[in-house]
């Protein structure tokens, strides 16, 4: 339930009230505030924090970038230009092609994930003794390949490294 101050015109609600109008958790909405993100809020005669439409429409539009899976660097940069900074939106423009550039990535990615766990989970078909799990046994046999292999690639360029400085006697 929105309320109003004395004396103020315009809509104002407390935290809970801004939480419940956005979904937003009361601590993240506390977040937002201590980085930047939200100004701070007036404060009642009771010393409770007090929101207006600004903080609800600004709120809301963080939570939607965030549902965009930006980061809050990006976002900061959007509030900038949203907040009036002079020049134009080449640089959101340029923030949302390397936004869809990494979203490609991790689509990349899980799918080879998705592939990865198949395959795994192609290795038992059936219920049986863990000793004998395919999927258990696929799994510590690909930890262990992990284990060899970094420790093989480290040896490999210490020794390389070794080899490409001569030593110098002084």
């Amino acid at each position: 339930m929105l309320s109003t101050l004395d004396g103020d015109e315009g809509r104002t609600m407390k935290i809970g009230e801004l939480a419940a109008a956005t979904g937003t958790p009361i601590e993240t909405i506390r977040y937002y505030e201590r980085d930047g993100l939200l100004p701070p809020p007036g404060r009642s005669d009771g010393n409770f924090r007090v929101y207006d439409d600004t903080h609800l429409a600004r709120l809301t539009f963080v939570r939607h970038c965030r549902a965009l899976d930006m980061n809050l660097d990006e976002i900061r940069v959007l509030l900038k230009f949203r907040d009036g900074v002079e020049g134009d939106c080449g640089e959101v423009n340029a923030l949302l092609d390397e936004h869809i550039r990494h979203v490609q990535a991790r689509i990349r990615e899980l799918r080879s994930l998705d592939k990865d766990l198949r395959a795994l989970r192609d290795l038992c078909q059936e219920a049986q003794d863990p000793s004998q799990c395919g999927i258990l046994n696929g799994l510590a046999g690909a930890a262990q390949a992990e284990v060899l292999r970094t420790a093989s690639h480290v040896g490999h360029v210490h020794k390389r490294r070794a080899k490409a400085q001569p030593e110098t006697h002084d």
